[in-house]
C-alpha cells in the first residue's frame, strides 16, 4: 500500500477530471515538441502544464499508453485509489491495468 501524500490543487483537479471521464493526451510533433491537452466531455479542450503531468506520472498516479503522435494518459491503480479517496468523480474513467506489457508502478 502506498503512503498518502499531499497533492496540489492542480494535481487533484486533474485526477478528478480523469476519474470523471475526461481524456488527457500528449500530442507529439515531428519537431520534438509535445503538448498536453485535457479533452473534456463537453468537447472543449485545455492545455495542461507539462510539469503537472510529469509530477503525477512520477508519483505513479497516471501512466501513458505511449502511442505516437497522441499518447493517452490513464489512471493507474494508485491513481484510481486516489480518485476514490478524493470522491466526487462523476463517472468511470479508463484505468491502466498491469499486464505483461505494462511497466510496474
Amino acid at each position: 500500500m502506498w503512503r498518502w501524500q499531499r497533492f496540489s490543487k492542480e494535481e487533484v483537479a486533474l485526477v478528478r477530471a480523469l476519474a470523471a471521464g475526461h481524456t488527457l493526451k500528449d500530442h507529439r510533433f515531428l519537431d520534438g515538441r509535445k503538448q498536453h491537452t485535457l479533452h473534456r466531455l463537453d468537447g472543449t479542450a485545455i492545455q495542461v502544464n507539462e510539469d503537472l503531468v510529469d509530477r503525477l506520472r512520477r508519483q505513479g498516479v497516471i501512466a501513458s499508453n505511449k502511442k505516437f503522435p497522441a499518447a493517452t494518459y490513464l489512471l493507474t491503480e494508485k491513481g484510481r485509489q486516489l480518485a476514490a479517496r478524493l470522491g466526487d468523480g462523476e463517472g468511470q474513467s479508463l484505468t491502466a491495468r498491469r499486464g505483461r506489457n505494462t511497466p510496474s508502478d
